[in-house]
């Protein structure tokens, strides 16, 4: 089995819808455009969620790395 590295796995995720969780507890969905080396990313078609259900579209948007808890692929 090959290990992987977290970019890779960013790299994975790219054009891919993910949720992620950021610090203050807001959860945010969309699809991934790109990342740089600061895990900032940028997400296309971006919701804010409340309890698994969309509060606000936001559309695009930039996430800075540093407020970021937890990336996962979207259902």
């Amino acid at each position: 089995m090959t290990e992987k590295r977290p970019f890779d796995i960013l790299n994975a995720s790219l054009d891919n819808s993910v949720l992620i969780r950021l610090k203050g507890g807001f959860e945010v969905r969309g699809k991934m455009a790109s990342y740089d080396v600061h895990m900032n990313l940028v997400l296309e078609g971006a919701e804010q969620l409340e309890n698994g259900e969309v509060k606000r579209k936001l559309g695009k948007m930039l996430v800075r790395g540093d407020n970021i808890v937890f990336i996962a692929p979207a259902i």
